[in-house]
């Protein structure tokens, strides 16, 4: 993508639909009369005399206790420099959109218009008593160290500068995991820190605190060694000031066993790093270029453990490893501050994690057949689902420990289901079917690429690296809409219509004729449906010649279907093709099926659909609980729809032992936990998070899923295409830009892990 199209797009994605990617929600009824009049005059006069008489019932009956203040003065935002407070404001944003997609905490950004210390320090002062914690973001040093010591002082809640402490957490925990690694004890290697800002002097007061020691480290800033020799030093640098008589970087990385890098790009030689000591290891975190190149680092030393800023590479130091969780803990027990003992459970339990067997959604997402502990994993990847539940509690546990808590936990294991069930409720499982298809993307066919949104997502796709489009439909209109996307891409764009295709149009009506001879199919016949792209595109899929294949924006899902039954057909052993969709719900992704193609299976095969949709699931990392829903409980129907979801689950039983699976069973016992097992205690289903629904016929699912999809506004991915021999999927009626674009992951995916099949 040219930096051009990359600038337009992301002041898009700012600007529309609506400016900004933050708003207030309200989570309480407010329809009617009686509603308005609880939430405001005179209800709303209760629970103010409440807080009057005791104020810490300001987190009873208000939303303080889940809302961090995300302020900065825009001083030192991202790579940017001093760009003031409202050109910071996107930036805060998105902190506060991070916040509540990783940790399920309400963020609200606060830009501060002045550099002086005391006024700032007041400011937030004033405004606090309506947060439940402060993050101080993009502030310059030194001002920065003096910011946050004051308020952490003057204040009674969570502050945390996470320019400081974010990296410093997620390095330590790294640098604890890499020195196990390479057999050394932090107490005794020699480490040196290209920066002196915030982030690399809170790193280095943190390797402190785990044992490294004082006369082992060398800082460097722009000007070079940070000696005691040197005049001016401010407090924050003459603390980390050393002895030795050196200058330059070289000299500093000779014989050094740990290298940490948070200032500039390209400043590591192959020279320094073959100088460094046996298992040298290498934090280049300089964003977005790292001081050495990743692969160059690699290269020149085999023993190296490397670690950098970017997604990309292996051992990523993110933030958002760190500032989501950490502040979960501490707003969870009402800690008054956060305490170098929470910043050290932290650290010890990102490491602790690292060392744990890794989810295989996880290793999904990343393309990986096994994550384990060792020199390319030695801190956990952002998309792992364990960090919610791991990291809050031991920030929360040192909280209580230290004396800072104002709330006790007595019962962890629900405080785990609840930070579990805070995790459900935003879009990481499609981010993770994003970084899945990008990790080995495939030639993917749009059939109907001269519609303006097909080619959208086509665009976005091949920008992303999730895809390589084939374009089908008419050349001028897909020509004239590329130009008006300034789609300049160079792709296979084809009309399967045109003369100039009637040599791949005979080879694929042959194919399609040896396949079907016996089936009634005629070379005429397959010739002329070889003009049509829903015939077209599955006999590309079907040669090689494309990997998978999108269609139905522009036409019904039969209409599409009967085409890909008769070209590609179904998988050997399936007697009947079905679909899935993926609600992303607040419980996290749900699996429904069938949502478009049987109107009303028999027993026999509403059981192959439960089987084809928990084959399904696995591939996207998740263990399938299925509930065979139905308006009857176990029996208390004798309806011969009852008695046939009853025979499903029957034969399930029987032929599929390894399955959790039960029914027949209503939606409400199935999905709530707690009713379902008091209930129906006998159930395979009892005290287990049902994630996956077979609907008994093809209305309940699919207006299941459409109300889901528009009233409640879950997002919908799917139908996805079970049973057929060919990754081929199709769309919904009108589907939108974002629904393709989705789709079009899963029919990479479904490629990969065909691929890894054969």
């Amino acid at each position: 993508m040219s930096k051009a199209r990359q600038r337009r797009e992301a002041l898009v994605y700012h600007a529309k639909p609506q400016p900004g990617k933050i708003k207030i929600v309200p989570t309480k009824p407010y329809q009617t009369q009686r509603d308005l009049a609880l939430a405001y005059s005179p209800g709303v006069a209760e629970p103010c005399l409440e807080i009057e008489k005791n104020p810490t019932d300001v987190y009873k009956y208000t939303a303080k206790g889940n809302m961090v203040a995300v302020i900065s003065n825009g001083t030192a935002v991202l790579g940017l420099g001093d760009i003031g407070p409202l050109a910071a404001k996107p930036v805060m944003e998105g902190k506060s959109l991070l916040f509540k997609i990783f940790a399920d905490i309400d963020g609200i950004d606060i830009e501060v218009d002045t550099k002086d210390v005391d006024e700032f320090v007041n400011t937030v002062k004033r405004i606090a008593p309506t947060f439940g914690g402060i993050n101080l973001e993009d502030i310059k040093a030194p001002e920065a160290f003096e910011i946050e010591r004051r308020l952490k002082e003057e204040l009674d809640i969570p502050v945390m500068h996470d320019d400081q402490h974010g990296t410093a957490i997620i390095s330590a925990a790294a640098l604890l995991n890499a020195l196990e690694i390479a057999e050394k004890r932090i107490e005794e290697v020699r480490i040196v820190v290209s920066g002196a800002g915030a982030a690399a002097v809170s790193c280095t007061k943190l390797y402190k605190a785990f044992g490294a020691k004082a006369e082992n480290i060398v800082m460097l800033d722009s000007k070079g060694v940070i000696h005691k020799q040197r005049e001016n030093l401010d407090a924050s640098k003459l603390e980390f000031a050393t002895d030795r008589q050196i200058e330059t970087l070289e000299e500093a990385m000779i014989d050094a066993d740990v290298f940490i890098g948070l200032s500039i790009a390209n400043i590591v030689t192959e020279k320094m790093l073959l100088s460094m000591a046996n298992n040298p290891i290498v934090f280049a975190m300089a964003n977005p270029d790292p001081e050495i190149d990743y692969a160059l680092a690699v290269r020149t030393r085999e023993d190296v453990i490397m670690a950098t800023g970017r997604s990309d590479h292996p051992n990523q130091v993110n933030n958002v490893l760190g500032f989501p969780f950490i502040f979960r803990g501490a707003l969870d027990v009402r800690a008054t501050k956060i305490n170098e003992a929470m910043k050290m459970a932290a650290v010890r339990a990102l490491a602790e994690l690292t060392k744990e067997p890794v989810p295989e959604q996880v290793n999904i997402t990343y393309d990986i057949t096994r994550l384990t502990f060792g020199r390319e994993y030695i801190i956990p990847k952002p998309f792992d689902p364990r960090l919610i539940c791991k990291i809050p509690v031991a920030v929360a546990k040192a909280a209580i420990e230290s004396g800072v808590a104002q709330l006790e936990i007595t019962d962890w294991e629900r405080y785990e289901d609840e930070l579990m069930a805070r995790s459900g409720n935003d879009n990481k499982f499609i981010r993770s079917l994003h970084d899945k298809a990008k990790s080995n993307p495939k030639k993917v066919v749009f059939a109907e690429a001269d519609q303006i949104d097909v080619l959208k997502a086509a665009q976005f796709v091949y920008d992303e690296g999730i895809a390589i489009p084939i374009l089908l439909g008419d050349k001028e209109v897909i020509s004239s809409l590329k130009e008006e996307l300034e789609f300049d891409a160079d792709l296979l764009v084809l009309d399967p219509g045109e003369d100039e295709e009637q040599e791949r149009r005979n080879t694929y009506a042959n194919l399609l004729w040896k396949r079907g001879e016996r089936n009634g199919v005629q070379p005429y016949s397959a010739r002329v449906r070889m003009e049509h792209r829903n015939y077209y595109g599955p006999m590309m899929v079907l040669s090689g010649e494309a990997d998978a294949m999108i269609s139905g924006y522009s036409r019904s899902f039969p209409k599409v279907l009967i085409p890909v039954l008769e070209t590609v057909g179904r998988g050997p052993g399936v007697k009947r093709a079905s679909t899935m969709n993926i609600m992303i719900s607040p419980r996290g992704p749900m699996f429904l099926a069938d949502t478009a193609i049987n109107i009303d299976p028999s027993a026999e095969e509403l059981a192959e659909i439960a089987v084809m949709t928990a084959k399904e699931v696995r591939a996207f990392g998740f263990e399938p609980i299925i509930a065979m829903l139905s308006f009857s409980n176990y029996g208390s129907s004798k309806h011969p729809q009852a008695k046939k979801v009853k025979e499903a689950v029957r034969l399930l039983h029987q032929n599929h032992p390894d399955l959790i699976v039960d029914g027949e069973i209503q939606a409400d016992f199935a999905l709530n936990q707690e009713m379902g097992a008091n209930t129906f205690p006998f159930s395979k289903l009892a005290n287990r998070r049902v994630n996956t629904l077979v609907f008994p016929n093809l209305d309940a699912a699919n207006i299941t899923y459409k109300l889901l999809k528009e009233l409640h506004g879950a997002k919908s991915v799917g139908p996805v295409m079970l049973g057929l021999e060919k990754p081929i999927h199709i769309l919904q009626l009108g589907a939108s830009v974002e629904e393709i674009i989705n789709m079009t992951a899963i029919a990479v995916i479904d490629a990969q892990l065909r691929e890894k099949m054969r």
